[in-house]
């Protein structure tokens, strides 16, 4: 569906026309043309700043530098020593960031090490870094806050500093949201250093274009883990309504990476997946996912052809709407068994056997689930439900080396949402920091993300893909 609003706003005469009536003018956004890279930040450079005692900045310092970043300082901030002490270990150069007025070009990337943060005097050092330096932020710029996981601390005064991050962030996404720029934040585990590399990859890349004032949390991994370029070649992936829309486009990014694609779609849809899957060299299973044989199915097909499952994702989804007054048994039974009760079966089978050794799983929820909307009783009970699964599953999966995690998408360019009334549809669209509907490959972006093994410290999560939707918590 083509954003009308968005294409008039950035024609010449609607620039003028926006601009002298005061209309909202949304951003322009740069998503990811090509593989994940080695070095997606060679040539630009990067400021990183620290609170004093913060513990991630040598982690920060080596994933920069390998991703071919140029390093900045503050030098007046008073978080310096520990950057330049860890520096100086890593024999990593330093460089000054410009001042306003020297004419040189700001960073597009601000990192802030906000581990050291313990008591709320601490948190000045963000205001310093903050306010000195955010007014600078170009165009479509990156920040990122990593503080620590607030619900482990056991010291009080630490807990509070870690939960504040997070207002923090959320408000800072949308002070710079209009300019296309994004606010992101680390809950890091303490000693899960090592497993930043992926979770830095991913926010401070176009691959998070539509990722913004969100919280993930990075928590120490199992085995070895692999840097995130080239992790998934040779992985056998599974997606499920993989024949059009996001599903498709779900696809298509795992075989971008390396993946070898199974898609599943309903036997009504046998012709587009079909299509579909041809056109991305992929195997394609016509196949109703709440049948009651569905999960046998997937495990000895993809078994026979591909030696088993790397990765799974549970995309299939539908609604039925009414408000619940009025909804018919159907309604309820249908969306329930299609978007919650076929994801249990499937993987319940599954883990019996059928998935590889270190599996990841992929489960699509939705915004919806966490705000709840009138008239989707049903579609918000399983969107809801899946949040709820991820983080009980997923310490099982962690015993075998794997992850599950969810994405919860917000307003989505599609088949769907363009049948949306025109009012409702463009509230949804401008009802974000970033003042626009996201596109099918920025959820793609997230759940290839999440099905790679480099985000091994990554499990239970549920990751918004929303633009920061205004909508819910």
């Amino acid at each position: 569906m083509t954003d009308r609003y968005f294409e008039f706003t950035h024609s010449p005469f609607g620039k003028s026309i926006s601009n002298l009536l005061g209309l909202p003018q949304p951003p322009k956004l740069e998503r990811a043309e090509s593989p994940w890279a080695v070095a997606p930040l060679d040539g630009q450079s990067v400021l990183l700043a620290a609170a004093p005692g913060s513990t991630a900045v040598a982690a920060l310092l080596k994933s920069l530098s390998a991703m071919g970043a140029s390093i900045r300082i503050a030098p007046d901030h008073g978080g310096l020593a520990v950057i330049k002490s860890a520096a100086q270990k890593a024999k990593i150069a330093l460089a000054s960031e410009p001042a306003a007025d020297s004419g040189e070009s700001a960073s597009p990337c601000i990192v802030f090490d906000a581990t050291g943060c313990e008591q709320p005097e601490d948190l000045r050092a963000l205001y310093d870094l903050f306010h000195a330096h955010i007014a600078r932020l170009s165009a479509r710029g990156r920040v990122l806050v990593i503080g620590r996981i607030a619900d482990a601390q056991t010291d009080v005064g630490a807990r509070t500093c870690a939960a504040a991050l997070r207002g923090f962030v959320k408000s800072l996404a949308k002070e710079v949201g209009k300019k296309g720029s994004t606010v992101n934040h680390i809950e890091l585990e303490s000693g899960a250093e090592a497993q930043l590399d992926a979770a830095l990859r991913f926010l401070l890349t176009p691959h998070a274009a539509y990722v913004t004032g969100q919280t993930l949390t990075v928590s120490v991994g199992t085995g070895k883990t692999p840097t995130l370029p080239g992790s998934l070649h040779g992985k056998v992936a599974v997606v499920t309504g993989a024949a059009r829309g996001i599903g498709a486009s779900i696809a298509e990014t795992l075989v971008r990476e390396g993946a070898q694609v199974v898609g599943i779609d309903h036997p009504s849809q046998e012709g587009a997946l079909g299509e579909t899957l041809s056109r991305l060299g992929g195997h394609g299973m016509a196949l109703d996912v709440t049948a009651a044989d569905a999960g046998e199915r997937i495990a000895t097909e993809v078994a026979e052809k591909f030696g088993g499952i790397d990765i799974i994702v549970h995309n299939a989804g539908v609604t039925r709407d009414k408000m619940i007054r009025n909804m018919p048994p159907h309604f309820w039974d249908l969306v329930l068994d299609i978007n919650l009760g076929s994801i249990l079966r499937i993987n319940e089978r599954l883990l019996k056997s059928g998935l590889n050794e270190g599996a990841r799983v992929v489960c699509i929820s939705s915004i919806g689930g966490i705000a709840g909307n009138p008239g989707q009783t049903n579609y918000a009970a399983t969107k809801a439900g899946i949040i709820g699964y991820v983080a009980g599953l997923a310490p099982t999966l962690a015993e075998q080396g794997g992850a599950i995690n969810a994405i919860a998408p917000g307003y989505i360019e599609t088949q769907m949402t363009a049948q949306m009334p025109v009012a409702p549809r463009e509230v949804g669209r401008r009802l974000s920091s970033l003042s626009q509907g996201g596109l099918p490959q920025d959820i793609a972006e997230a759940v290839v993300f999440f099905a790679s093994p480099a985000a091994a410290g990554i499990n239970g999560s549920t990751l918004r893909v929303c633009g920061q939707n205004f909508v819910g918590a």
